[in-house]
């Protein structure tokens, strides 16, 4: 019986294993020998960083194509190399990366409701959207921390992650298990060229910058005497800070947070005084720039707009040559704005700096002339950017102005810039009321001449810097305003003795809001003068567009013969071309063109590296409404500091030397202590946040 048994198990057993031996003949899957080469490239440390189980499983996505050879987030370039060497695959240089954190809240950050039992970010997020009163801020519970494979990230002493940039491996785990985006993933690259969203955290002078300089992450670095750093960060935005040190009319500080507790903070000063550190000390602090992509870019135009795209083009890796018509660099910066503003040795210093990163410039090759899309096509040139600015002077339309001693203002500012000395005066009267008017003005002042200013709506109304009008009638430009001119009156010989006037006004508001001067009739009046500056408006000069017998252009323009470009992306009606500055805004900011010019160079990056160029759906256009609130509660008043003057008097009608100063170590660190380090509605207190009862966003629990 048992023997029976026996021969029945080993009988069943010989059959199985028949059938097993058959089975893993036919069904037998042959391993990819270089699955096992790949996993022997990786570290074998098994984090799971790269989102995949173990080096086995990461060697698996890579052999089925699920990954590419830098699948290890830990190995750096040499795994990545040795991954490749087994696929067959080349493998570049990788730019770095590293997790950041864009939110200031933290512990001063208020409570909007009480919750128990919700200690995980992502738990909390989902009931009522989280604890805080900031809906895009940090809910401070440390998710991100307990998801991190390397102990990178740390809850730091104000309620916010800090991020070791040595142990992180940009691994994207913390980033995808924060439910409020305040981690991403950057890279020197993806700092230039992001576009502000309007759920990033932003300080209103933030939202108002027209170059999106972190302001108030420069100023905390000023504050702690970083010097270098808040140089960085500027220059991350704006490679002509020492510039706009000097001539921004700062919109920043017009929604200053601190303004509804006493006066804004010297937003400008700081950048001046960190500015002129680096150029003082001669440090030239260094420069990154990608690795060369070998893509030529060129740059027509090399005023504001054209520096700045050239520079953001260069940091992205690829090769800008910039064509300028003058003889120098600098177009208006150089041209129109005064040496008594903008000292030519320090716009020469911040130029050269840019260059030095390794720019190409022609000078003296005009648009249209001298150069076209097509010959430069012919060089080699595969994107353009258009940077021409707005050097045509609007007409007076009136009857005489071609008399000899009329001058347009922009040619008046251009040949002080070019060393001349122009024929004008002992009596001057400028008409205007914008920067340029004031320029013209004061610099005919600097020349030995009376002037005159006339303007037809009143001093409210003006749009030049207030600073600038103040300075303007401090060093003895008279004013007559409600007057707007109707006829230059002649000698015999065609030169005007005098300008007729009519007395104006104000009636309804016009498209830009001023109340729109309306003539007195049988109120003209006849003014003396030897020469007329007009200085009523600026436009591009079009017609280095078009090519003899040719009627129509391939670039649109708009109504206003400005270039039509998309407000986005700066892309004109041709792909490959792209504008920027005065030319496609009319007359505005320096800063204003420095932004223009880093959104070109972004989108212009995009479209040599992807083929396409990518635009967010939340990019920030508008103020964000429930940040300009202006109950700041907590905090008190400290007297703004005010700018020195480096002279007075005598010196400073006579000469065209530097009028403003910057401030001292002393006065900047005081000023650097009146920021309130804004973030979306977050700002520091000078009293502690439990003393404080005020709502942003929601009811605060009792």
């Amino acid at each position: 019986m048992i023997l029976s048994s026996l021969l029945v198990l080993m009988g069943l057993g010989f059959t199985a294993a028949t059938i097993l031996a058959v089975a893993s003949k036919m069904l037998h899957v042959k391993e990819d020998p270089r699955m096992a080469l790949v996993e022997n490239a990786l570290p074998g440390v098994n984090c799971g960083g790269c989102g995949y189980a173990g080096c086995a499983g990461a060697a698996n996505a890579v052999v089925e194509g699920k990954s590419g050879a830098n699948v290890c987030v830990i190995g750096g370039i040499d795994t990545a190399k040795a991954v490749g060497a087994v696929m067959g695959l080349e493998v570049l240089d990788m730019e770095p990366e590293m997790a950041f954190r864009d939110c200031t809240g933290g512990e001063r950050a208020e409570e909007l409701y009480n919750y128990e039992g919700a200690g995980d970010c992502r738990a909390q997020a989902l009931l009522y959207e989280g604890s805080k009163t900031c809906p895009e801020g940090c809910l401070g519970l440390g998710t991100c921390v307990s998801v991190c494979p390397f102990d990178a990230i740390d809850m730091g002493p104000e309620g916010l992650p800090i991020v070791d940039p040595l142990a992180c491996r940009a691994c994207r785990k913390c980033v995808d298990a924060c439910p409020r985006d305040v981690l991403s993933i950057v890279s020197m690259t993806s700092r230039l060229i992001h576009q502000e969203e309007v759920n990033d955290c932003l300080a209103p002078c933030q939202q108002r910058c027209p170059g999106q300089i972190n302001i108030p992450r420069y100023i905390e670095a000023a504050d702690k005497g970083d010097y270098a750093a808040a140089v960085t960060i500027i220059r991350e935005r704006n490679p002509l800070l020492l510039v706009c040190g000097r001539v921004c009319p700062r919109p920043c500080e017009e929604v200053c947070r601190r303004t509804h507790v006493d006066k804004p903070v010297g937003i400008n000063m700081i950048k001046r005084f960190v500015a002129d550190w680096e150029m003082k000390n001669n440090l030239r602090l260094k420069i990154p720039c990608a690795k060369d992509t070998g893509r030529k870019v060129a740059i027509i135009g090399g005023g504001p707009a054209g520096l700045s795209c050239a520079n953001f083009l260069r940091r992205l890796g690829h090769s800008p040559t910039i064509f300028e018509a003058m003889p120098e660099l600098g177009g208006q910066l150089r041209y129109g704005i005064p040496e008594y503003r903008l000292p030519k040795k320090d716009l020469d210093w911040e130029i050269q700096g840019i260059l030095d990163l390794g720019i190409e410039s022609r000078h003296g090759l005009k648009f249209g002339v001298d150069i076209t899309i097509e010959t430069l096509e012919k060089e080699g040139f595969e994107a353009y950017f258009l940077g021409i600015g707005a050097w045509a002077s609007g007409s007076l339309r009136i009857d005489g102005e071609t008399a000899q001693g009329v001058i347009p203002g922009t040619e008046f500012l251009t040949a002080v810039g070019l060393g001349q000395t122009p024929n004008v005066g002992p009596k001057v009267i400028v008409v205007g009321g914008g920067n340029t008017a004031i320029d013209a003005a004061r610099t005919s002042i600097r020349l030995g001449c009376d002037v005159t200013m006339l303007y037809r709506r009143t001093r409210n109304e003006m749009p030049a810097n207030t600073e600038e009008i103040d300075a303007a009638a401090d060093e003895g430009v008279k004013f007559v305003f409600l007057s707007a001119p109707t006829k230059v009156i002649m000698d015999n010989y065609g030169k005007a003795t005098h300008l007729e006037c009519v007395k104006m006004e104000l009636g309804e508001p016009d498209e830009s809001g001023r109340r729109r001067p309306v003539p007195v009739k049988g109120s003209e009046t006849r003014y003396p003068v030897d020469s007329i500056i007009s200085a009523i408006g600026q436009k591009p000069e079009l017609t280095c567009f078009y090519t003899e017998g040719e009627e129509q252009c391939q670039i649109d323009f708009t109504r206003w013969r400005t270039i039509n470009a998309d407000p986005d992306t700066l892309q004109t009606s041709i792909p490959y071309v792209f504008a920027g500055g005065d030319a496609f805004s009319g007359p505005d900011l320096v800063i204003s063109a420095v932004g223009a010019g880093r959104r070109a160079a972004r989108s212009i990056h995009h479209l040599l590296t992807t083929g396409t160029i990518p635009v967010a759906d939340n990019i920030m256009r508008e103020l964000i409404p429930y940040t300009l609130f202006k109950d700041v509660d907590g905090c008190k008043e400290k007297e703004r500091s005010a700018m020195p003057h480096l002279c007075e008097g005598e010196e400073r009608l006579t000469t065209f030397n530097e009028v403003e100063g910057s401030l001292c170590e002393e006065d900047l660190r005081y000023e650097t202590s009146r920021c309130l380090r804004c973030g979306l509605i977050c700002y520091d207190r000078d009293v502690p946040l439990e003393d404080v009862i005020t709502a942003r966003v929601g009811e605060k629990v009792e």
